[in-house]
């Protein structure tokens, strides 16, 4: 006899998710802890995305930390496209919508992700959470309008008044006036470029990579090819660092055997610079994960310091010929290449840090031997973290005097010097025709004498 078939099925695995959906899910989720609980990009993909969410992908890791990167930077542009397109604002209790809703209009407004599919993605992960499931239909029609009214949004967009946070562009406009403020503004809207200190040969360099040599000496490219696969990388011949970053180490003039503290020198640019132009350099920093990416690098070009995990504010040793201080600082200079920064640091950040700084820089001198040179630099916007701070110094203590810095010694680039002889350079300075070969980051630094 036959048997009888049960009628019972074997439950089917789940489909796979369509290609893209787990980084764009990754995106929304580093969107979403970027604004709500300010938490930078770097540490939410470095904890969590490369080993749990994504499988260690590298494909979805870069995919998604694109569309997060994006999203950030355009922020205000797309936050408000989505709310005019909310009848009735955001609804209440409904998970993870918005932030689906940011990274879906991040790709149709400013990727180049068919809208079709952006808009489908959004849609399964919307569905995909239980709280935000009702509001599938809501996220569908909601995107569909975004577009259809892409050009518009596009148009009316202020990076300034919508794209930066308002206590910041009240800071910009009050220490650099509304042009100079609308310039930044601007500059940070644009993808940043991609510069490289090289050990030797710029001019060879940037004809083998397909960049240009900048004034400054660094080599700029344009390329979108992944840094580890460049010609020279793996010979140790350069290393990744923008090119205002690059010119505060330039400014002590070391030589060889001319002994450098390099103070808060994770991760490792200017320690590099300064090793590479023979220099017996201690670097010091808190942080032991960082100081293990820069021993990394200095291994890779072949170039030696001496690493000490240490509280610079506790540092202890014989004063050098020259110190070098990067102070930790709100880094509104990076939003360019950082755009979570302009959404991850608040107002509220500023004084403990300028008092920091102040004790980082009493101690830099300290550690400078007399007739030494000091280099202060932060990479921040604010006055109060740059030309105050060293306002500051001269008023309490007489050792210390001003070493101006002439424009020939930054490759002619007179606008970023400050009237009292300071380094000062802001997103939109050294622009040109392209904004993929333009800009800096912004970049404060004062070179001072101790008193011999």
């Amino acid at each position: 006899m036959a048997r009888q078939q049960s009628g019972f099925r074997r439950p089917s695995a789940p489909a796979p998710p369509p290609p893209g959906f787990i980084a764009r899910v990754a995106a929304a989720r580093a969107v979403a802890e970027a604004v709500a609980q300010a938490r930078p990009l770097d540490e939410r993909f470095a904890a969590d995305l490369s080993l749990r969410g994504l499988n260690a992908d590298p494909r979805d890791l870069a995919l998604a930390r694109s569309i997060a990167t994006v999203a950030l930077r355009r922020f205000g542009t797309i936050r408000k496209a989505v709310a005019d397109r909310l009848e009735k604002g955001m609804p209440r209790r409904c998970g993870t919508l918005e932030w689906i809703l940011v990274v879906g209009a991040a790709q149709i407004l400013f990727l180049e992700t068919p809208d079709h599919a952006a808009v489908d993605i959004a849609v399964r992960a919307a569905r995909a959470d239980a709280a935000s499931a009702p509001f599938a239909g809501l996220a569908n029609a909601v995107l569909r309008a975004i577009a259809r009214d892409r050009d518009a949004i596009l148009a009316a967009s202020d990076p300034l008044d919508d794209d930066t946070p308002g206590w910041l562009a009240a800071r910009w406009r009050a220490s650099y006036g509304e042009a100079a403020a609308r310039a930044i503004a601007a500059a940070n809207c644009c993808e940043p470029t991609l510069d490289l200190s090289v050990k030797s040969e710029p001019d060879m360099w940037a004809q083998r990579l397909g960049g240009i040599v900048l004034p400054t000496g660094s080599v700029r490219l344009d390329t979108h090819q992944p840094v580890l696969e460049l010609d020279g990388y793996a010979q140790g011949e350069w290393w990744v660092q923008d090119a205002a970053a690059a010119l505060p180490a330039r400014l002590l003039n070391v030589g060889p055997g001319v002994r450098v503290a390099d103070l808060c020198a994770a991760p490792g640019g200017k320690t590099a610079e300064l090793a590479a132009a023979g220099a017996a350099v201690t670097a010091v920093d808190r942080s032991a994960e960082r100081l293990k990416l820069l021993a990394a690098n200095l291994e890779r070009l072949r170039l030696h310091a001496e690493i000490v995990v240490a509280d610079a504010l506790l540092f202890e040793a014989p004063p050098f010929d020259a110190v070098l201080l990067d102070a930790p600082c709100l880094a509104t200079g990076t939003i360019r290449r950082h755009p979570d920064v302009a959404w991850t640091k608040r107002p509220t950040d500023l004084p403990a840090l300028v008092r920091l700084q102040a004790q980082l820089i009493d101690k830099a001198v300290a550690l400078t031997k007399p007739g030494g040179l000091l280099v202060y630099c932060t990479c921040s916007l604010e006055p109060e973290e740059g030309e105050a701070q060293i306002s500051a110094l001269l008023r309490r203590n007489p050792d210390v005097r001003r070493a101006p810095i002439a424009a020939a010694e930054i490759g002619g680039l007179a606008e970023c010097v400050t009237e009292a002889g300071d380094l000062r350079t802001l997103p939109c300075h050294l622009w040109g025709a392209e904004p993929r070969r333009s800009g800096l980051d912004g970049f404060y630094a004062a070179r001072l004498v101790k008193a011999g």
